[in-house]
């Protein structure tokens, strides 16, 4: 913007030459002001929450068809607990993770494509490049690595072994397995099921502990429904993990 002013304000002595030049300078002021908080405003969105969600093999491939050997807890993905498919055209590269592969393939296991990159494509498109707003997880390297290591920290696994919660043909009650991780962690899990199994019970299959911007432990919302099971062209449509029934009995189904 070009501020003219006037030669016959010259004239009138500095005091009034000096209250003249200040309105431009006013609005120049807030020409910038307004400039940093449009550009505020059209910035990603950055969470508050971000989910650490295990799958249990068994039961995931019970829905989906496909075959586990796996008889621990695999990562289903960190989730930013706000938006989805952030940037279409970071595209997902496995060469930048090259060094981690081989505990992607065992902690992050792809359990419909063993031998394919798809899934953590999959993962890296629609929560990744959502979760990159935070410097610790702004490239595909700082992400997948955090959710490794947040992953072997909470060791769900050995927790649930701890308080003898592991697979079987027994039922369990509900509020024995939330108990459980709350008393050992300190904050309240989301835990979802399938309720289709048709016995009568519930089959534990999904776990989501939840952490703020810093990585601290946070409670997460109990009663919101989790995300459903990806599912894509040539997937089978599985109806979806759902938050379990406090009241029905659940089966943790061994390999």
């Amino acid at each position: 913007m070009l501020i003219v002013i006037s030669t016959n304000k010259l004239s009138l002595g500095k005091n009034n030459l000096r209250s003249d030049m200040r309105l431009p300078c006013v609005l120049l002021l807030c020409l910038g002001a307004a400039t940093v908080s449009a550009a505020f405003v059209l910035s990603p969105t950055h969470w508050t929450k971000i989910i650490l969600t295990h799958h249990w093999p068994t039961t995931f491939c019970k829905m989906e068809h496909c075959h586990s050997k796996f008889n621990y807890w695999t990562l289903h993905g960190l989730w930013p607990a706000n938006g989805m498919e952030c940037n279409s055209s970071w595209a997902f590269n496995s060469s930048l993770i090259q060094d981690i592969i081989e505990d992607m393939k065992k902690s992050w296991p792809d359990l419909l494509r063993p031998n394919s990159t798809a899934f953590w494509k999959y993962e890296w498109q629609k929560h990744g490049t959502c979760a990159a707003v935070a410097p610790d997880l702004n490239s595909q390297h700082k992400y997948f690595s955090k959710a490794l290591e947040l992953y072997h920290k909470i060791d769900l696994s050995s927790v649930l072994k701890k308080f003898n919660i592991t697979p079987s043909e027994e039922f369990y009650k509900f509020p024995a397995i939330e108990s459980a991780i709350e008393n050992f962690y300190g904050v309240k899990p989301k835990i979802q099921c399938d309720h289709h199994t048709g016995n009568g019970a519930q089959s534990l299959g999904q776990i989501e502990i939840c952490f703020d911007s810093d990585f601290t432990l946070l409670d997460c919302e109990k009663e919101t429904v989790g995300v459903g099971l990806r599912a894509g062209k040539g997937r089978a449509r599985a109806p979806g993990f759902k938050v379990c029934d406090q009241d029905k009995p659940v089966y943790y189904p061994p390999l």
